[in-house]
């Protein structure tokens, strides 16, 4: 029998993140680490869908107040119906006619839609019993495309060219997906690296992750260059020199001077800088990574959707793929921007440092590795070692490896003690 969306409820969720300074960076010194939270309700009782899109404290309102009149648009509506051909869910989201105004496809609307999107995959997987990442990885190639807009896209990769793409590596999906559940799916860390902390504190928690696993480390950099210069030199003693180092700029430096102050890092051996400058600019991220190389330019947390994804690949700026979960079109537009990596023989490498990112992104690597890339070197993703425990299913994390979810749905279900706890209330 259909399962009918019926109301919805949206909640304003915030974490004090900024009183230990976890999560902070040259761009970001105090961010309070929230969700804007919606939950899908269904005619059946037992049944809800649940949605998140992260942000870091104030504004986490707006993004509430974008979810409502998006979530209005399902109301009545079967899961069934939106699913038969996934796209639909897309394009029903981030193409009404009205709505479309205040985007489209970017900033506080798109974050919104990307949290109700999210909602209505985590129900069909739960009314499937299944993880989303089996969900996906169940499917055709055939059904895979389905999913996907290729609008804007189609001078990079058609539907023909993804069907024939996955299709390569179809046969040897059920091998790989015992892989990944037996090993787990390689991460790194950047819960060490915070540009807040002491360096007794980062030495300490070097230390602790190295013993549970990790041996690739990310640092937050842009600030000071003495301070950033003294603070790699402690991280790449603590890690070892067989440890892999990623260094984060969060954009806050111009195209010259990012080129001069990764030059001065280069001594500890970066595999990658991140965001070195700002987010939009696709052919300073190209001049940028001619420069540094071998040092790779990462980046793609802040790119609003798939178009510019394509031009970031097309263009050389982005070597390695830094999709974010929630930061364009939930599930239907990160497989458009895993089909784009690999067409492009770019790694994706999502980014999760911040609530629920963690529970959503190991999903997508699942996907990519079994269903699209077939790789899993040189691919890792990330991880921030906060706020697991408000989830109903924290990520399960051995050796520094993702371990792939078996509950159903998205993994991003906030406990009711947390709503209770941490529901934002304005003064």
């Amino acid at each position: 029998m259909p399962t009918t969306i019926t109301a919805f409820e949206t909640h304003d969720i915030r974490f004090p993140t900024s009183q230990q300074l976890d999560g902070s960076d040259a761009m970001n010194p105090d961010p309070d680490y929230s969700a804007a939270y919606v939950v899908l309700k269904t005619d059946s009782e037992s049944l809800n869908g649940f949605g998140m899109t992260f942000t870091i404290g104030r504004g986490n309102e707006l993004c509430v107040a974008g979810i409502r009149p998006l979530a209005r648009l399902l109301v009545g509506v079967t899961v069934e119906s939106l699913m038969a051909e996934p796209v639909t869910l897309y394009r029903k989201l981030t193409g009404d006619s009205q709505l479309r105004w205040v985007g489209p496809e970017k900033g506080v609307i798109h974050l919104a839609a990307a949290a109700v999107i999210n909602a209505v995959w985590d129900l069909w997987a739960r009314i499937h019993g299944k993880p989303v990442w089996q969900v996906v990885c169940e499917m055709s190639p055939e059904q895979f495309v389905q999913c996907v807009d290729f609008r804007y896209l189609s001078d990079a990769i058609t539907p023909t060219q993804a069907i024939e793409l996955m299709s390569r590596v179809q046969a040897d999906k059920a091998e790989r997906i015992a892989t990944v559940t037996e090993q787990g799916y390689p991460s790194y860390t950047t819960s060490a690296g915070w540009l807040g902390y002491s360096d007794e504190a980062l030495k300490k928690k070097c230390e602790g992750l190295r013993e549970r696993g990790w041996s690739h480390f990310k640092i937050k950099v842009g600030r000071d260059l003495d301070d950033d210069i003294r603070r790699c030199r402690v991280m790449r003693q603590e890690m070892g020199d067989d440890a892999f180092m990623m260094i984060d700029a969060n954009q806050v430096w111009d195209v010259p001077q990012a080129i001069k102050w990764i030059g001065q890092l280069a001594e500890f051996r970066p595999w990658f800088v991140e965001e070195p400058t700002s987010p939009d600019d696709i052919f300073g991220h190209a001049a940028i990574a001619q420069a540094v190389s071998p040092i790779r330019v990462a980046t793609g947390e802040m790119c609003h959707n798939r178009v510019m994804f394509k031009q970031f690949l097309q263009s050389g700026g982005m070597q390695v793929c830094q999709v974010d979960s929630c930061r364009i079109g939930g599930v239907n537009e990160v497989l458009a921007v895993l089909l784009l990596a690999a067409r492009y023989k770019v790694p994706v490498c999502p980014h999760a440092g911040g609530v629920g990112l963690c529970e959503y992104v190991q999903h997508l690597s699942v996907i990519d590795y079994v269903c699209v890339s077939a790789e899993m070197e040189g691919r890792i993703t990330e991880y921030s070692d906060h706020l697991h425990e408000h989830m109903v299913t924290p990520v399960n994390m051995q050796n520094g490896r993702y371990i792939p979810p078996t509950d159903a749905g998205y993994s991003v279900e906030f406990t009711q003690d947390t709503l209770n706890q941490f529901t934002y209330s304005p003064s």
